[in-house]
């Protein structure tokens, strides 16, 4: 599985990393439970389990593209 490389979020731009987040979350339509959360929440929420390293971005090289991936999904994908 050398097609992943997991990207730190300190080597990726403010503006960058935000736009990838903000494009995960209206391309996932994320579920958040019973309540309905704004943009601005859902994107507060993933930043910060971005920066805690619960959440990976992950950089597929064959298809030259980026993913926003949950630490145990990843290691699971890897190991699969």
């Amino acid at each position: 599985m050398d097609n992943y490389t997991v990207i730190p979020p300190s080597d990726i731009p403010d503006e960058q990393l935000q736009a990838l987040l903000e494009s995960f979350v209206l391309r996932e339509g994320t579920d958040y439970g019973d309540s309905e959360l704004s943009l601005a929440e859902k994107l507060r929420t993933l930043t910060a389990s971005v920066k805690k390293g619960e959440t990976l971005v992950v950089f597929d090289v064959t298809s030259e593209s980026f993913n926003i991936l949950n630490k145990n999904d990843y290691r699971q994908m890897m190991h699969d």
